[in-house]
């Protein structure tokens, strides 16, 4: 009987401090949001106005993104190591008890290193910095009230799950992302902490934010039964651009690791090499937020648009390599997004009665390549729907993830997160040995 009320009673208080952690995530992790479209106005204007000076304005612009992304990179190198890179590895890590928790100082770290990094033009996302900062949080507040390590951990993957929930205006992506990426198992107290978690931190972020999903996109028609072998093929062919991503991205981190330089200094190079990217094509660079938006409404050239991927296709792996804070999420959803509308482009030129939407494909597109690369389909198909309001699109993308996970699972490609959980990239990179 004794055992049985300390039972309820500590999941009574792991659900209310889910959602005080929750809340606080909310909070932070807008504060970060509202910050970063500053950040793109800034740099946007700064190249407008540096194009009147012709070289000397490109110099100054290359130089100026080379310092942001070094100190970026050297706030994590001085400051938390555990803070490079996107920090969902290192969250899982945390939860599997084969690391410790970093230090809360952490959390300004990826957030001032995330805010210039992705400010400064790097294609890197808002949710790892967002999912890392939640966990940090949770991970705070179970010391404070000193929690069982049980406990601990599931208030800990609740927030990160929190921070993914704000970064997207996601909320049930948010609590699916922790059971299914994080976890990797059904709890009840973790899914109680999870939801707990999510539901406030949207609650809080959406009184800055405001409730619209983040992408605006016509109303799409269902599907028909016959178009199941057509997103199929959208599938596979994600699975096959899935796979080479990731085999990019350790690229990426291993030719980085091979220049005999301070982690400052070789990501003020990565940041120059942005810098001239940013110079001939603002556009092309940053988070991608408003590349996919443009994709998903039609604005971009379909002609240029196969060059514009190819761009976006290499831009993603060079700035994860420069070791500063940033995920890998946003620039996904670009390539997903991308790849969906240029196999509608191609489905219109060789099948003379398609009918499908070019926006519905660039919808699925995201969730099937999100799904190549993570291997979370679940979570992907919930984020993308509540990305998009795109619920019509539900079974279209059951058909192309189940296509891009049987490929990128036939040809033995791990998910990304897996592998950047190896020692090689992970504990190696913050110096800390494993807690057990």
């Amino acid at each position: 009987m004794v055992d049985h009320q300390e039972h309820e009673g500590g999941l009574l208080l792991l659900a209310l401090l889910s959602c005080v952690a929750g809340a606080a995530t909310g909070l932070v992790v807008a504060m970060f949001r509202i910050a970063l479209p500053h950040a793109d106005h800034w740099r946007d204007a700064w190249i407008a106005r540096a194009h009147v000076h012709g070289l000397a304005g490109s110099l100054l612009t290359v130089a100026a993104i080379a310092v942001l992304t070094g100190f970026a990179a050297r706030l994590v190198e001085r400051f938390s190591p555990y803070a490079a890179g996107s920090g969902i590895p290192r969250v899982e890590a945390v939860a599997k008890g084969e690391l410790s928790p970093a230090p809360f100082s952490l959390l300004p770290v990826k957030f001032f290193g995330g805010w210039l990094a992705i400010g400064g033009g790097l294609a890197l996302g808002r949710e790892g910095p967002s999912v890392q900062m939640g966990a940090s949080i949770g991970s705070l507040v179970a010391r404070k009230f000193r929690l069982k390590q049980d406990d601990h951990v599931a208030l800990l993957a609740a927030c990160g799950g929190a921070g993914l929930a704000t970064a997207f205006n996601a909320p049930i992506a948010g609590a699916v992302f922790v059971l299914e990426e994080l976890i990797r198992r059904f709890d009840t107290r973790i899914a109680i902490a999870a939801l707990g978690a999510s539901c406030c931190a949207i609650a809080v972020a959406r009184i800055f934010l405001g409730s619209a999903p983040d992408f605006q996109i016509e109303a799409l028609p269902y599907s028909g039964l016959g178009s199941g072998l057509l997103f199929t093929g959208l599938g596979v062919l994600a699975g096959f651009a899935g796979m080479a991503y990731n085999t990019a991205i350790l690229a990426g981190l291993n030719l980085a690791a091979r220049i005999p330089w301070r982690p400052g200094w070789r990501a003020a190079l990565i940041g120059a090499t942005v810098g001239m990217l940013a110079w001939f094509a603002p556009g092309l660079v940053g988070g991608g937020d408003a590349i996919t938006q443009r994709t998903l409404s039609g604005l971009e050239s379909t002609a240029l648009l196969p060059l514009f991927f190819a761009v976006r296709y290499l831009l993603g792996p060079l700035s994860y390599s420069a070791g500063t804070p940033g995920g890998l999420f946003a620039p996904m959803l670009v390539l997903g997004a991308q790849l969906g509308w240029l196999f509608a482009v191609l489905c219109q030129s060789v099948l003379p009665h398609f009918e499908a939407s070019s926006t519905a494909l660039a919808v699925v597109g995201m969730a099937a390549f999100f799904a190549a690369v993570v291997r979370a389909p679940v979570t992907g198909i919930v984020l993308i729907t509540e990305l998009t309001a795109g619920f019509t699109q539900l079974i279209p993308m059951l058909w192309a993830c189940f296509a891009a996970m049987v490929i990128s699972s036939i040809f033995g490609s791990k998910p990304i997160y897996d592998s950047l959980s190896e020692p090689k990239y992970l504990r190696e990179k913050s110096g800390e040995p494993a807690s057990r």
